[in-house]
């Protein structure tokens, strides 16, 4: 795997070329739908199709600001809790994705550019985390994974209840 001029090898390459996959098939899923349909909602949740593109790309940004500067830098910009699964009015779908696409190009630059998958830092306080625990970087890359990976799928499940397309199947 090559990012901008640097080729990277082993457990980097696989973890990025896994991430890159599942990125891939969130892409996939919203191929070819018009802005009125990425924000639809086809079942009983909040989530649509270009709520859950702005989603990933605001996690994994968040994820990859604590990985190197711990919790403080991953709530260092207020985030829009209410409407981050939603596309709001004068969002679109192209927008989104290209801003996806921009987060993922950094989080694949820092990946390769960080000296240590090793360092770590503690989690933020919050009930889902075992109090005082610590994510190194490579924890943090695999729960991004884990993240892109179980929303790719509720894309599909979204995506074949708007028009039949199984993206995944």
């Amino acid at each position: 795997m090559t990012t901008q001029d640097k080729t990277i090898t082993g457990e980097r390459a696989d973890l990025l070329q896994t991430l890159a996959r599942h990125r891939g098939f969130l892409r996939q899923t919203v191929e070819g739908l018009t802005d009125e349909q990425a924000a639809r909602r086809t079942t009983v949740s909040e989530l649509c199709l270009g709520g859950l593109i702005k989603h990933v790309a605001d996690v994994e940004q968040r994820w990859m600001w604590f990985a190197v500067g711990g919790a403080e830098a991953m709530w260092g910009e207020p985030g829009d809790w209410e409407n981050r699964f939603r596309m709001l009015e004068g969002e679109t779908l192209a927008g989104l994705l290209d801003a996806y696409e921009q987060v993922a190009r950094r989080t694949d630059e820092l990946v390769a550019t960080l000296p240590d998958l090793d360092a770590a830092h503690p989690l933020p306080e919050a009930p889902w985390f075992e109090p005082g625990a610590s994510w190194s970087v490579r924890r943090v890359l695999l729960h991004v994974i884990a993240e892109t990976s179980q929303h790719a799928g509720h894309a599909d499940i979204i995506r074949e209840a708007l028009d039949g397309a199984k993206t995944m199947g």
